[in-house]
């Protein structure tokens, strides 16, 4: 009876699942980030990002960097105040 060992492609599978699954995440705490860190037009906007992406993680975080971008206020300025 011979043993059945490993071939040397489970390794590619093994390395590939681990950086989809890295991406998958990153993604995901990225657009959570950006999110919370934002400022909307509409005070609701937040709220219903955040619970988009958390019951729906990769669909939502896909769906926020191509639409929730346009909510925002884009009036973030740089303006010091030096004396």
């Amino acid at each position: 009876m011979e043993l059945v060992t490993p071939g040397s492609g489970l390794i590619f599978w093994q390395v590939g699942s681990a950086l989809v699954t890295l991406a998958y995440f990153g993604l995901m705490i990225y657009a959570l980030v950006d999110v919370i860190r934002s400022e909307f037009r509409e005070p609701l906007m937040k709220l219903t990002w955040v619970v988009l992406i958390l019951f729906f993680p990769f669909f939502g975080a896909l769906i926020y960097l191509f639409l929730g971008k346009k909510n925002k206020n884009q009036s973030r300025k740089f303006t010091p105040k030096f004396k």
